[in-house]
């Protein structure tokens, strides 16, 4: 079928928008990673129905089909030829007691904004959360700063609603006769080959999957490759009455490292890090040897844990403080970490994010920042490092001219190998997209593997959504500039 002739009878097909203007497939082509794939029409559903039309003509004419949240992925999870769905208008919100029903097109910060009008909040909070579409943090298996104490996504999701391949509308888990299949699949797993870490982003998670009221749990982290999420049912929490949070400068990583495993045993609903190069955006002075920094905040039992933290911690406390304002303005400069790294990097050094979300269990942290430093003197390359350290979940971006590109995948097979070997998970929480895809297999070995793809083909017989991520990987071109 030719291209144009696709998007005329998409238009006929539905009443949502069909958009295929050279501004608007260039807008499409690219979100916040380094590649670009330009597709051949944008789909705007108005409805559900919209939905379910467009990939029953998609199958028809075998099609690719890839949703879009709000293009804040790092990997290019959302990017593809082929048919692109924007979920926008999908963005209803019911609140209940302890948990609410979103579409996936609500943007994370008027969701928090909603709840907190009720008390409420969704515990993952990625940095850039308030910008996110609540289907890409579903697909992404989305995390943040309290998922040390929270937990993901995944384990923050009750009930999916979703489009198959096949263009059938399904909710997990109260499907039986789906949820049942997808058990069996998922029992077949070689469980010794999943990574023992808090947070994981990498795959399909059939790890989950204990009984048949948790196959919903396989939407998380798909990367829409399963299907399109429609909506969904997610827990919420009171928002804590109190909260403090400490400051701890350390004069080097490891120290860092090794105090993590203490003050984890202080109940922390957080424990974040930040290295050095990114003191100089803080409106604070500190010490002129200091090399990272430990944020260690607390919801509960707040006097004891910060008694409990002066005698774990090894490190110096720079800062402790209970005002919700000066707290949050503590988490802006942590929040920006990502902001202040790029901006570090210059246009000509900044190279595609492939290592830059890497997981170990938290006794391996240490391990992780060693590698590093060894990767940075072989290779004569720079990174800029920040994270989730109680989680043992460390982003790494890399400074290395980008005429010296090709080292990357040298890099990356050298990383990721050794971070399989501590235990971790080769991504923990921004998910596999164009730039992990192919390095999936290793992590899970053959039997898994084939387990994925037999999982694929279950949802998505035909191969339409999102092709090229997770099972069958492929490559795509990368933006000469940034």
């Amino acid at each position: 079928m030719k291209t144009l002739e696709i998007r005329k009878s998409l238009r006929k097909l539905i009443s949502g928008d069909v958009l295929w203007d050279k501004d608007i497939l260039n807008f499409y082509s690219v979100d916040s990673s380094l590649y670009q794939v330009t597709p051949k029409v944008v789909v705007i559903p108005a409805t559900e129905e919209d939905v379910i039309s467009v990939v029953k003509f998609a199958k028809k004419n075998k099609i690719s089909v890839t949703v879009r949240g709000a293009g804040t992925g790092l990997v290019g999870s959302a990017l593809n030829t082929g048919i692109i769905i924007d979920l926008k208008n999908l963005n209803s919100i019911t609140v209940k007691k302890n948990y609410s029903i979103i579409g996936a097109g609500i943007i994370k910060g008027k969701l928090d904004q909603v709840l907190s009008q009720k008390g409420k909040f969704f515990p993952p909070n990625p940095s850039i959360g308030p910008y996110c579409a609540m289907g890409g943090i579903i697909g992404n298996n989305a995390s943040g700063a309290r998922t040390l104490k929270y937990g993901s996504t995944i384990d923050n999701l009750e009930e999916i609603t979703f489009v198959n391949g096949k263009g059938e509308k399904i909710t997990l888990p109260t499907n039986n006769k789906i949820s049942k299949n997808v058990f069996k699949i998922s029992s077949k797993i070689e469980k010794e080959k999943f990574p023992m870490v808090s947070k994981n982003s990498c795959g399909y998670r059939l790890d989950c999957i204990k009984s048949i009221k948790d196959t919903h749990k396989i939407l998380a982290g798909s990367e829409g490759t399963l299907g399109i999420v429609l909506s969904a049912k997610i827990r919420i929490r009171d928002i804590p009455k109190r909260r403090l949070l400490v400051i701890v400068e350390y004069q080097s990583l490891r120290n860092a490292a090794k105090d993590c495993l203490k003050i984890k045993e202080t109940n922390p609903s957080a424990i974040e890090f930040v290295d050095k190069s990114t003191l100089k955006n803080f409106d604070f002075k500190f010490k002129k040897n200091t090399d990272c920094l430990l944020f260690v905040e607390y919801d509960s039992d707040i006097e004891k844990n910060k008694n409990n933290l002066k005698n774990f911690a090894d490190g110096q406390i720079a800062k402790i403080s209970k005002s919700r304002k000066e707290i949050e303005k503590w988490w802006k400069f942590r929040d920006l970490a990502l902001s202040y790294s790029l901006k570090s990097i210059k246009q000509e050094d900044r190279i595609p994010h492939i290592i830059e979300d890497a997981t170990v269990p938290l006794e391996k942290l240490g391990n992780l920042f060693s590698i590093i430093e060894k990767l940075n003197k072989k290779f004569h390359t720079n990174t800029v490092m920040y994270g989730h350290a109680g989680n043992g979940n460390i982003h790494v971006r890399i400074i290395s001219n980008r005429k010296k590109i090709k080292i990357l995948d040298e890099i990356s097979r050298t990383y990721f190998e050794q971070i399989i070997e501590l235990g971790g998970t080769i991504t923990g929480e921004h998910g596999d997209g164009i730039a992990r895809s192919r390095f999936i297999k290793n992590q899970y070995g053959p039997t898994n593997y084939q387990l994925f793809k037999k999982i694929k083909e279950f949802f998505d017989p035909e191969e339409i959504l999102n092709p090229g991520k997770i099972t069958k990987p492929r490559r795509f071109s990368t933006l000469e500039k940034v």
